[in-house]
């Protein structure tokens, strides 16, 4: 299914409150939680929006933190699983509880920019739902390791030529999306890296915007280059089943409209 061949052209106008949902994932962020929820508050201070963190079954003070700003932010919301699920499935549980049409979802480390999500929120709301059902960030003058450069360069340019999906950062954690689209795409443990080939295949447009990346200050990284390349093997084989496995009934009409 292409873009062109979308069953809807309606526009992403807000049309109920929120505007935006802000989904962010956190696994033993307490170092850096509140600062960064604070951080998105004032960078959409022009748009009418909630923030919902999702804690993945911290076992520090993630949650203590974020009680702390309730009174501060009516906007935020808090949302926890009982036990460490995943990014893929903490972004899941945020998609589903959010009140908005539209999902900027950014990592809960720190190292995404909060009033970027302005620009790609702005790049989507210009568009209508049959030809942009993505923006996704990608990051310029990385603060990683060089190690970590090397490998998710060399598995971007792998991933971008066996998928076919133009994205050149899809590690990035900041993308701005439907809500309705995603919660059409097929769900597994780490999908949130494959948006945007997961998107093209329900036909939805996907386009990217450059955002900037800070180093990490507080917490540690929840991957390992060795660890991330074993998990991205298997991920890769099923997305590439998923896309060949699917077939577009074109353009969708009902009888009389």
């Amino acid at each position: 299914m292409t873009a062109e061949t979308k069953d809807t052209d309606t526009p992403h106008l807000c049309t109920q409150e929120p505007c935006l949902s802000v989904v962010s994932p956190m696994y033993n962020e307490a170092g850096g939680a509140a600062a960064l929820v604070r951080e998105i508050d004032t960078a959409l201070d022009s748009i009418n929006h909630e923030i919902i963190i999702v804690n993945d079954g911290s076992n520090d003070d993630t949650v203590k933190m974020l009680e702390g700003l309730r009174s501060q932010i009516p906007s935020l919301r808090i949302i926890s699983h009982e036990k460490n699920a995943g990014q893929s499935r903490a972004l899941r549980t945020g998609v589903i509880a959010a009140r908005a049409p539209i999902i900027a979802m950014l990592d809960g480390d720190g190292q995404n920019n909060p009033i970027d999500i302005v620009a790609l929120y702005e790049k989507l709301n210009a568009g209508s739902c049959d030809s942009i059902g993505l923006v996704a960030g990608e990051r310029t003058e990385r603060q990683d390791s060089k190690a970590k450069k090397i490998a998710s360069s060399a598995a971007n340019g792998i991933r971008k030529r066996l998928l076919n999906d133009d994205a050149n950062d899809t590690g990035c954690g900041l993308k701005v999306f439907s809500r309705d689209a995603f919660l059409k795409l097929p769900y597994f443990d780490h999908m949130h890296r494959y948006l945007p080939a997961l998107m093209r295949r329900e036909g939805y447009g996907v386009t990217f915007l450059p955002v900037s990346h800070r180093p990490r200050l507080h917490g540690q990284s929840k991957y390992n280059n060795l660890g991330r390349l074993l998990v991205a093997i298997r991920d890769l084989l099923g997305v590439i089943w998923l896309l060949a496995r699917s077939r577009s009934p074109g353009r969708i009409t009902e009888s009389g409209e």
